[in-house]
């Protein structure tokens, strides 16, 4: 019998994991990242901003506000005070909003200890840089590496401990392509690992980054064709269509189309596409409803990341010159003001292309547009 080149258990044994890890944001994600964390058995520091979340996860191990009824494992230390959450630490989870991941590194890399690795958990690429996050977070803590955390998961169910899989990213130095057991990815991946929460290694950083980006407005697509009133062919479309236009933006930027069929790509975009609970895609439904934006959400002012994406990915992708006709569709109807019947009738007679990118053809489309609706009439 020939022997593996790799021993798995001497692999495993050979992996540090973290034993302090501090989670910024006390949202829903932050929450439920926090308690993955503390399954996993390591000393939890949950950051927030509001007293009477951090009061009842203190008091009652709950987040009442954002994660009600579901109780969180003894241990978390939940805190305002930045130094207090980030003393002793030796990773961070850095889990807000993208809009503020600038500000927000700022911040925290006052009060690291140098070298201290870093993972992002929220999904975008920077308005007006159209810097991918990891960029962003770098310029504002040097020398501290930055990765990634990313995949199909909702903080509900991960917090409730359903089986829940993930990719961690950083990308990996000299050092690491030599020991990948001891890269910073291997051990934040070994530091999360639980019997229901399952992280993969990734050393395509941008891969994992723009497949998070992408997906939530590709979401919003989907949730549009839905609202309109049409059903799984066009989602499915729209799915592997989304994910191609994943593919060209990761492989421009220097990342793998490898990366975007894994769980931070595929995986995410199947989930966020397939759930009301994802407020990507009921934003898309109410709009396909015809339910003017300020009134979506019941007049709420909810944050849907895949809206203030949608801005970013396509002044990215307009600043590479790479088509993504889908996000641009999105990006149209909500920041254009363009008529969503129109647009998506429009992107479904473009000229026709082939699949595989080798076989160059385009032909164009026999069909003028019509308005989605008339189309789902003629259906009916």
């Amino acid at each position: 019998m020939t022997k593996p080149l790799v021993d798995r258990r001497s692999v495993i044994a050979e992996t540090r994991p973290y034993s302090r890890i501090a989670v910024i944001g006390a949202g829903a994600w932050g929450t439920a990242l926090a308690t993955v964390a503390r399954r996993a058995g390591r000393d939890v520091t949950l950051w927030g901003r509001d007293p009477a979340v951090l009061r009842s996860i203190t008091e009652n191990r709950q987040n009442v506000r954002y994660l009600p009824g579901i109780d969180l494992p003894e241990g978390i230390t939940a805190t305002s005070d930045m130094a207090v959450a980030l003393s002793g630490a030796d990773a961070v989870m850095l889990v807000t909003p993208s809009r503020t991941i600038r500000e927000m590194s700022r911040t925290v890399g006052r009060h690291l200890a140098p070298g201290t690795p870093v993972a992002l958990c929220a999904k975008g690429i920077e308005a007006g840089t159209g810097r991918l996050l990891a960029d962003a977070a770098a310029e504002e803590m040097p020398g501290h590496p930055i990765g990634a955390i990313s995949g199909p998961t909702f903080a509900h169910e991960t917090a409730m401990a359903y089986p829940t899989a993930v990719t961690v990213a950083f990308d990996f130095t000299h050092e690491d392509r030599i020991s990948p057991s001891e890269s910073t990815a291997a051990r934040f991946a070994l530091s999360l690992s639980s019997e229901t929460f399952r992280p993969y290694i990734s050393d395509d950083l941008t891969g994992v980054e723009i497949g998070g980006a992408v997906k939530n407005v590709i979401a919003i697509a989907c949730g549009m064709m839905t609202g309109a009133g049409f059903a799984e062919n066009t989602r499915a479309a729209l799915i592997a269509r989304g994910m191609d236009e994943m593919k060209t933006l990761a492989e421009a930027l220097g990342g793998r189309r490898e990366t975007v069929t894994g769980l931070s790509g595929a995986g995410d975009l199947t989930l966020t596409c397939s759930s009301r609970t994802s407020r990507n895609m009921s934003l898309g439904i109410q709009l396909g409803e015809g339910i003017a934006r300020d009134a979506c959400f019941g007049g709420k002012p909810v944050v849907v990341e895949g809206e203030i994406n949608a801005i970013s990915v396509m002044d990215l992708a307009h600043r590479m010159g790479i088509a993504m006709p889908i996000c641009d569709a999105v990006h149209r109807v909500l920041h254009q003001g363009a008529d969503l019947d129109t647009t998506f009738a429009q992107l479904w007679s473009r000229p026709i292309m082939a699949e595989p990118k080798a076989l160059d053809i385009t032909i164009e489309h026999p069909v003028m547009p019509a308005p989605v609706g008339g189309l789902a009439e003629t259906a009916a």
